[in-house]
């Protein structure tokens, strides 16, 4: 292909004056395949109007709008990493403009998660509850350490996150415990523990424990510890900052630039299965 003939990826993003919608903008901006084309987020910011690149000091020529129609019109790909509620009302409208989505929302219900399924029919998604490439590796580890340790190690996954995140544990850690509970045979929804207090008698070898810690700008940790008898092994990623995040979200753009339908997760992106 010729430099004539290259088109760039056009790529709308949610919520773009938030911290992980500008380092998303950024990443987008510094790319060599990429082209921000969209910037969306809700009526009452006060960042509707502005550029949005301003934040960053350069401007992209792309205005942060609230209107959906319009913020997506001429996208090809849409990045959301806001809550629930807005992430269901933009995937109706990639629905309808066939715009594919990246999704690294979290907090989702069974029936929201079903809607997204639904939709996935219609136009090609990626949704993980991490989008980062160190994270979605760490989670092929855990399920080789699961495998290998399925008897004799109690198991509990420990995460902290910056005092703003709103849900708990994390989507992450979450997914962790899915990851390990299936990989021993186990269903998560029967064998987690999301709190201890009190008088909690001895602990069920079969359960699979959460801490959560919210504190600071912690941007995320989880740590995954195989307890046995005289030895211990800890699983961890830690991020220092949301750039790995925006990268994986670029990664999954990549992948979805021949798909028309499907849901997919970073395990595909990143070819892990």
């Amino acid at each position: 292909m010729s430099a004539a003939d290259f088109q760039p990826l056009r790529v709308c993003v949610a919520g773009a004056s938030g911290r992980m919608g500008q380092m998303l903008v950024d990443a987008i901006r510094a790319s060599g395949d990429c082209q921000l084309s969209g910037a969306l987020d809700i009526p009452a910011s006060p960042a509707i109007g502005q550029d949005a690149g301003a934040f960053g000091g350069e401007p992209t020529g792309v205005a942060i709008t609230a209107d959906l129609a319009a913020g997506l019109a001429g996208s090809r790909f849409l990045i959301d990493f806001t809550r629930p509620e807005g992430t269901l009302a933009h995937l109706r409208e990639c629905v309808k403009q066939g715009v594919n989505l990246v999704i690294g929302t979290t907090g989702f219900s069974d029936a929201q998660k079903a809607e997204i399924a639904e939709a996935s029919k219609s136009i090609a998604i990626v949704m993980a509850p991490n989008m980062s490439v160190g994270v979605n590796v760490t989670l092929k580890l855990l399920d080789m350490a699961a495998r290998a340790m399925s008897t004799g190690y109690d198991i509990e996954i420990i995460e902290a996150h910056h005092r703003h995140k709103i849900d708990a544990p994390s989507g992450t850690a979450l997914k962790m415990g899915e990851v390990v509970a299936q990989a021993m045979g186990r269903d998560l929804k029967d064998c987690a523990v999301y709190a201890r207090e009190g008088v909690t008698g001895e602990r069920d070898p079969s359960s699979i424990g959460f801490a959560t810690i919210r504190g600071g700008d912690i941007v995320g940790d989880h740590t995954v510890l195989f307890a046995g008898t005289g030895e211990r092994i800890e699983i961890s990623h830690k991020s220092s900052n949301r750039a790995g995040y925006a990268q994986g979200s670029l990664r999954a753009v990549r992948f979805l630039a021949d798909k028309t339908s499907g849901l997919y997760d970073m395990f595909d992106v990143l070819g892990l299965r």
